[in-house]
Formats: structure tokens, sequence, C-alpha cells
């Protein structure tokens, strides 16, 4: 067996057939799209036939994934697939995600008046006139929301509970955050994110105790 029937070589076709039951929308055309676009670099035979490995098809199962899931435009994909190619470093920084305003509007599918609602509020603020992923996912969520009839201004109870258990985060890690030693810092940080995982799910289960109390279940 020679060194490339051992790498198990698929054809665009057979790469499609993998990825449809997971993903139904996805096309030929749309993988052809995705490598002109640089996300994707299947090696060629002599003849020009694409080559796909297993490890294309799992980094199209990223791309596809986070297309769907966390609606990321594909410049922002390109550079998280970018940078979890580097060499890890000590000193790496983990990637953010940096969405212009146009950019946030079209990930979001809302328009500019929704947009700046959300900004009058409080509750997205861009630094630098970006947004991160956070910012997207309020966007999103509001986005969805309002088909409900709840817009930004209906809001204001959900931010002021949040920065209120932020608070209570604040006064955890604190005296984490007086040490001297090292790494100190880093443990702050696991403290407070495991802290507001919690948090995250007292809430989810008290709101949907009330919800049930309401509906008289």
């Amino acid at each position: 067996m020679g060194a490339e029937a051992a790498r198990a070589f698929m054809s665009i076709g057979e790469v499609l057939a993998q990825l449809q039951g997971e993903f139904p929308d996805v096309t030929i055309s749309k993988i052809r799209f995705l490598e002109g676009e640089g996300l994707i670099e299947p090696e060629r035979s002599p003849s020009g036939y694409r080559k796909f490995t297993p490890g294309d098809v799992e980094r199209l199962r990223f791309i596809l994934t986070a297309q769907r899931d966390r609606y990321l435009p594909l410049r922002v994909i390109k550079t998280q697939l970018d940078e979890s190619a580097r060499p890890r470093g000590v000193d790496s920084e983990p990637v953010t995600v940096r969405l212009s305003r146009e950019e946030l509007l079209a990930a979001a599918e809302i328009d500019d008046e929704t947009l700046a609602e959300l900004e009058d509020y409080g509750l997205i603020t861009p630094s630098a006139r970006f947004y991160d992923e956070a910012a997207l996912e309020i966007a999103r969520s509001v986005g969805a929301l309002a088909a409900f009839g709840l817009h930004a201004r209906h809001l204001r109870a959900v931010k002021a509970a949040a920065e209120r258990e932020a608070g209570l985060v604040e006064q955890a890690v604190a005296p984490l955050l007086r040490r001297r030693a090292p790494g100190a810092i880093d443990h702050a940080g696991e403290s407070a994110r495991e802290i507001s995982g919690l948090l995250l799910r007292i809430h989810a289960a008290l709101l949907e105790g009330a919800v049930r109390g309401s509906l008289g279940r």
C-alpha cells in the first residue's frame, strides 16, 4: 500500500456525503467557495482533482459549525483557524472575536436601529469601534426576542441582574486578587469563571421555576 493510499484521500463528493448529515445545507459549491476564500487547502492530484484528508473534513466541520452555531464571519473563523495552527508558546494569547459594526449587523441579522437601541441601553458597548463575541451573542438573542415583542428596553432588569451577579463574583475573587503569589491572577480568573457558571445554572433554574409557576404548572 502506497503512502497516498495510507492517507485515505477523499473526493469532494465523499466529503460532502460525510458532512451533509450534520449540515444539510452544505453543497459542493459551498466547499469550493471556502477553498477560494483560503479556509481550506486540499491537495491536488496530477490531473487537478481535489484530494481531501480527514483533517480537511474536520476543518470543514469546524468552519460550518462556527457559521451555524456562532454566526461568525469567515474572516473571524479564518483567524481562529490560523491561530490554532501556530505552535503554542508560553505567552500565546487567546483568539478574540473583533467585528466591525457592519459585520455585527450582518452576523446577528439585526438592523442599525436595533443595534443603536442596544447601545443606548448599555447592553452592548463597542471597544475601539469593534464588537466582541459577547456583543454578537447579545445582538443575536435580542434579534430573536423581537419576534416575541421583547426589545432592548425590556431587558434593563436582565442587565441589572447581571451586574449584581458580577458584583458577587468580584467579591468572591477579591481575596485572590490581593495575593502577590505567582499565578494569583490566573487562579482568580479560573475561580471567576467557575463561580459565573454556577450562578448561571442557579439563574436558569430559578427562571425556569418562576415561569412554570406563572403558567400554573
